[in-house]
């Protein structure tokens, strides 16, 4: 909240109109005035003019600079309360804001829950705060993560280069030495290659290029590029895919999509379970599904599985950085796609995405 009256009652320096000038006030003085001498004009039809006393006239003025004062002082008080005043407060807190304080939040002014244009103003800024607050709270996470992220497969090059040049190495030492080098070294790249595709995406700096292609054909080709991976864990793989889906997407957006979800699903699976590949279609929707026989998730890491470097399962975690899922589901937003996930500990999951057919 704001720091209370105290604050509302401080004068911006930069403020430097007054409520009544002198000026405001002799244009009042003026305009009532002249509509005098209207109200003049029609008294003076019924009566001469000669027998007006001077006395009767300075009276009529004074009257009227004293109704023409009165006039500006109410219309002051109420520019005040429904301008200045209001007007204040935001300001008060808009400096707050600019000097990094995202706690702010302007209470309603007025008591019986009605709405004016002021109250809807004071509604959409304390909305704006809030989440100009969480995503100064994310930039931060952000930026921790990537530090740690980057940090990792850095000490691990470091610690290992410098083993190297121990000159008592044997060779089966040092080649396990460099392969273990490179493999940080190809975790570094893929972490920081899918930053920038991230970033571009959010930045929408990658145009979407939308061409008809065979989705069934990509899924297979997906598929089969972890062949080796689910042969080695032993893994029965099912795909259940129909022989022809045109799709008009972007090919190479979507190939990011599927490789993340075949991959996280062998990953997960433990030796000797089970993937399942399906693919539906009617003529609006193209609907495919990856399950998995695996670990499973609770409800908070099935609640955070898409935010980026979330990892639910540490024992993993040396496997990937978490921007996988963040990228695919930027990915599916930016088609007008949806992707949602069933899951729960011990049970395996499910992960559906669902494209409509012509995507523009």
């Amino acid at each position: 909240m704001i720091k209370k009256r105290r604050k509302n009652k401080e004068k911006d320096n930069r403020v430097n109109t007054k409520h009544i000038s002198v000026m405001g006030f002799i244009w009042t003085y003026f305009i009532l005035s002249v509509l005098t001498a209207g109200q003049a004009m029609i008294y003076n039809s019924y009566v001469r003019p000669e027998s007006i006393p001077w006395n009767y006239i300075f009276g009529i003025m004074g009257y009227w600079a004293i109704v023409a004062l009165i006039f500006c002082l109410v219309t002051s008080r109420q520019r005040y309360i429904a301008y200045d005043k209001p007007m204040n407060i935001l300001s008060q807190a808009a400096k707050q804001v600019a000097e990094g304080d995202y706690s702010v939040w302007i209470p309603p002014l007025r008591k019986d829950g009605k709405k004016d244009y002021v109250e809807v103003m004071f509604e959409d800024f304390n909305k704006m705060v809030e989440e100009l607050g969480s995503t100064e709270i994310l930039k931060n996470d952000f930026i921790a993560n990537v530090s740690h992220e980057i940090k990792t497969p850095l000490s691990v090059i470091q610690s290992y280069a410098m083993a190297l040049q121990k000159e008592d190495l044997s060779s089966e030492v040092r080649k396990e030495y460099t392969d273990t080098i490179i493999n940080a070294s190809e975790k570094l790249t893929a972490l920081v290659t899918n930053i920038l595709k991230l970033n571009k995406l959010e930045n929408q700096e990658i145009g979407i290029s939308a061409k008809s292609y065979d989705l069934c054909r990509q899924l297979c080709e997906c598929a089969l590029s972890f062949e080796d991976l689910w042969e080695e864990k032993n893994i029965t793989f099912h795909a259940d895919i129909e022989d022809r889906a045109i799709i008009c997407a972007d090919e190479s957006m979507l190939e990011i999509v599927w490789n993340n979800l075949i991959s996280n699903a062998i990953k997960f699976t433990e030796p000797g379970g089970t993937v399942k590949l399906t693919q539906t279609s009617d003529s609006d929707t193209i609907t495919v599904t990856v399950e998995d026989s695996g670990c499973g998730m609770d409800e908070e890491t099935v609640n955070h599985i898409f935010d980026k470097f979330y990892q639910g399962d540490t024992s993993h975690s040396q496997e990937g950085n978490g921007l996988g899922l963040a990228l695919s589901l930027k990915v599916i937003e930016l088609i007008d796609g949806k992707i949602s996930v069933k899951s729960s500990l011990g049970q395996g999951t499910i992960f559906t995405v669902e494209l409509n057919v012509n995507i523009s």
